[in-house]
């Protein structure tokens, strides 16, 4: 299956006017988006999520590479592709003078698309704007300005959608809004690409991540395999009586003492065979070393991401 958004060697270098040298924002990136995922792309601020968005959408020009969305060229087909994709900025970019309905409709005739109420209702009602659709603007709070800026980018009825930093600044409710409005929209087929780096935002939504730093895609992986193939498990053992130090029997498990002597602790891979801790149990109980409890915890996507771009310095 031909891939919906296929990008080959996209980077890109700022050089200032009238000063030396040059800043790398993105270094050379291959990546393939599938038609109908959630993409979600990872990555502190300043990594180049915002810049390589840029570009697929037609905002920023690359250095090198080239990118397709439905097999058009973004440079040479321009046109076609802006009609393919809608994008959700990360600054509010409104008339505060004009209505919320007005926008809405405003933003679909921009792309040439025919009138359509029925579609734009829908739209802002899915947002729960609706109710708001004859205020202006200026009279819309935050999270409302933020609705707002969805409903332009989805007016013309786009395939791909780009939201970058869509819940930034906004309540705990109305992320939840806007994450079941995402999936609603993958499940009527449209592809979604969001950048992030609330690491929440990509454990809930995405089928595949990225993650990106310091301009390079150091990685692309289903959300499900990451966790498995990088995340770690971690045994903590709760102890009858308090131990100031780890017998030398056990030092083979690296284990740690914790809760002032009154836990243990084993970290291990999450491919590490199950024998390896009902020998650590054998091997406890050898010891002289009883345990009232267990607890096992998986590692937290937050938790990998940060030890992946912690060796990347």
């Amino acid at each position: 299956m031909q891939p919906i958004i296929s990008i080959q060697g996209i980077s890109k270098t700022y050089r200032p006017r009238g000063k030396v040298g040059a800043f790398q924002a993105l270094k050379p990136i291959d990546l393939e988006i599938q038609n109908g995922e959630i993409f979600a792309l990872l990555g502190p601020n300043g990594a180049g999520k915002t810049t390589l968005i840029s570009i697929i959408c037609g905002l920023v020009n690359a250095t090198t590479g080239t990118v397709t969305v439905a097999g058009h060229d973004i440079v040479r087909d321009y046109r076609a592709v802006r009609r393919l994709i809608g994008l959700v900025p990360q600054e509010l970019h409104t008339d505060a003078f004009e209505t919320v309905w007005k926008t809405a409709t405003h933003s679909r005739g921009l792309w040439g698309m025919p009138r359509n109420d029925a579609h734009i209702e829908k739209v802002l009602r899915d947002l729960t704007l609706w109710e708001k659709k004859d205020n202006r603007v200026m009279m819309l709070s935050g999270g409302m300005k933020r609705r707002l800026m969805i409903a332009k980018a989805l007016a013309h009825e786009p395939k791909v959608l780009f939201l970058d930093e869509p819940t930034a600044g906004v309540d705990v409710e109305l992320r939840q809004d806007m994450w079941n409005l995402v999936r609603s929209l993958r499940a009527g087929g449209v592809t979604v690409i969001l950048t992030t780096h609330y690491i929440q935002e990509a454990e809930q939504m995405a089928d595949r991540i990225g993650v990106i730093n310091k301009g390079s895609l150091i990685l692309v992986e289903n959300k499900a395999a990451l966790m498995h193939k990088l995340g770690r498990k971690q045994l903590n053992l709760r102890l009858h009586q308090k131990i100031e130090t780890v017998p030398g029997s056990l030092a083979p498990y690296k284990l740690a003492i914790a809760a002032d002597g009154m836990e243990l602790v084993y970290v291990y891979d999450t491919e590490a065979e199950h024998s390896d801790i009902t020998m650590l149990l054998q091997d406890l109980a050898t010891a002289g070393i009883g345990f009232k409890d267990l607890v096992t915890k998986q590692s937290s996507l937050e938790e990998i991401f940060v030890g992946l771009v912690r060796e990347q310095k």
